[in-house]
């Protein structure tokens, strides 16, 4: 693997206006998506789109992080990794502007889930280089944990900030506000010491183009399944052989990223620059912590996903008084993610990890238990604090976890992995949550309508013939404005939008279920972390 030359570190005061820059970046990074969780119903509404459609722009935004990011990671080592720090955040500047100027979906798409993705892809891995190349050997481990942190608090802070903002302007403002910020961190990144690697790396195009594809179709599909069917199509949908595009898709992407992984394989054999290598794939200890990552980063965006449509759509709270009752997860994330280091620095990731995935699968546990017809915003603020705590104490461990298992030469290379697998996970768990809760959304619907006698035999019938494509998750107002603009009698309205009521708890228990499995899942996964903290004495590798 080719190396950059290591810079002379940075003085004390250089290196945190350093880590301020980087940090500030990693905040931005992880704010947009826990903003707009919040403000879900509000974008819909503004860009005459539905609950689905904001849906495949947040999947579309970390799918395109997770397909680039380690593309990304080789193009900061040919161009230099401030520069690449550098371009990435004006792209990503642009698409805030785009995105705050959004007419319509597709520019949203354009600016957000596009250019923002391109530009968090060539700024994320570059920063786990740059504080290499710019904080002292000994305080590394504390500056990686920093970092981290910044992202932490970004998920933790997102649903106030963007619930304010929302409720009070106009959820465009901020990505405006990103624009400035963005602004800020190109000026203070003057201050960061880069240098260029003594031998420029290839980029293996092929490995590119057959991680893109395999990531893209598998995302994609499972994003596509509400509306396609699982395996059978579902009616005026398209069909392949007779079997839902979704399976085929969905298929087609597990072969290529086999095809992908084969192909580095041969790369590395032949002596040429892989963009994944074969010995990080054997790390157990890396394995571990990348796995550990993309189960926390599916329940997160799995569970950021459901609950703020409960909030918002459900009880129709407004932007910020949901950003008000995520607060105690905000709250316990903080704790979390800075207590546990500070108070236990000598715990085990392991332990830790596992205690972590214990307390966010109980909280979904206890909503899921407690999602039924009736049920008032009081019912979240258990769920979250103890989902917050699981976060923060996953976020304090599985990053050092990484960083600390390959040499410093490599931490690039595992940044662009480490940024891969999180956004896959988020992308994945956004994508198979809506899509279930879609799916689940639907058929209880239909079968509420079916087996309603107050409802006609003929809207029963046209009913089940114009629904079977997809139920958008709509709130009992607009399902109402719906129903009288299309000529529904007022009896049949009343019926349809209780029916529908009872759906969407059907649909969010069926999605929060997929979260809660995937919890328990993840317990299973933990064995590869390490017992001892990162910088202790080292403990025996697993065979």
């Amino acid at each position: 693997m080719s190396t950059s030359a290591q810079p002379v570190a940075a003085e004390p005061s250089g290196a945190r206006a350093v880590l301020l820059t980087l940090g500030a970046a990693q905040f931005l990074m992880a704010l947009d998506s826990s903003v707009m969780n919040v403000s879900i119903a509000s974008v819909a509404e503004d860009l005459g789109t539905t609950v689905s459609g904001v849906q495949t722009a947040i999947t579309l935004y970390t799918l395109v992080m997770a397909s680039l990011m380690i593309t990304g990671g080789k193009l900061g080592a040919i161009l230099g990794r401030r520069r690449a720090f550098t371009i990435g955040t004006i792209i990503y500047a642009a698409g805030s502007l785009t995105t705050g100027l959004a007419p319509n979906l597709t520019v949203l798409i354009i600016g957000w889930s596009g250019l923002e993705g391109i530009g968090a892809a060539l700024i994320m891995p570059a920063v786990v280089a740059l504080v290499a190349g710019n904080v002292p050997a000994e305080r590394r481990t504390a500056a990686y944990g920093l970092i981290a942190a910044a992202g932490a608090m970004a998920v933790a802070a997102g649903p106030i900030i963007g619930g304010a903002v929302t409720t009070a302007i106009s959820w465009r403002w901020v990505f405006f506000g990103e624009v400035a910020v963005a602004a800020g961190i190109l000026v203070l990144a003057g201050r960061m010491q880069d240098a260029p690697p003594d031998e420029r790396p290839r980029i293996d195009v092929v490995g590119v183009v057959l991680s893109i594809a395999g990531l893209g179709s598998l995302v994609f599909g499972m994003l596509r399944s509400s509306a396609w069917g699982w395996v059978t199509p579902k009616p005026g949908t398209p069909d392949v052989l007779g079997v839902s595009p979704t399976l085929w898709m969905v298929g087609a992407g597990l072969a290529l990223l086999w095809t992908f992984l084969a192909w580095e394989s041969r790369v590395e054999t032949h002596g040429g620059e892989p963009l994944v290598r074969r010995s990080s794939l054997r790390n157990r200890r890396l394995t571990g912590g990348l796995t550990l990552f993309g189960f926390q980063f599916f329940l997160q965006a799995g569970t950021f996903f459901t609950i703020p449509l409960f909030l918002s759509v459900v009880l129709g709270f407004s932007a910020f008084e949901t950003g008000l009752r995520l607060l105690p997860l905000s709250v316990a994330l903080l704790i979390a993610a800075g207590g546990i280091p500070r108070v236990f620095p000598s715990a085990s990731p392991r332990l830790v990890a596992r205690i972590g995935l214990v307390l966010m699968t109980v909280g979904i546990g206890i909503f899921v238990a407690g999602l039924e017809p009736g049920a008032g915003a009081g019912i979240v603020a258990l769920p979250l604090f103890l989902c917050g705590l699981g976060v923060g104490a996953l976020s304090s461990q599985l990053g050092a976890v990484c960083v600390s298992a390959v040499d410093e030469n490599d931490a690039p290379e595992v940044g662009g992995l480490q940024n891969t697998i999180t956004n896959l996970g988020a992308s994945l768990g956004t994508a198979l949550v809506g899509s279930v809760l879609i799916a689940a959304l639907t058929a209880s619907l239909i079968t509420g309508i079916e087996q309603n006698p107050k409802i006609p035999e003929q809207v029963r019938a046209q009913a089940s013939v114009q629904l079977a494509g997809g139920v958008p998750f709509l709130s009992d107002a607009q399902l109402e404005q719906a129903l009288t603009e299309a000529g529904a009698s007022p009896q049949v309205t009343a019926e349809v939008v209780e029916e529908n009521s009872d759906a969407r708890y059907t649909g969010l228990r069926s999605a929060l279920s997929i979260v809660l499995l995937a919890g328990i899942l993840g317990l299973f996964f933990t064995g590869g972390l390490p017992t001892r903290p990162p910088g202790s004495d080292p403990e025996p590798q697993p065979a």
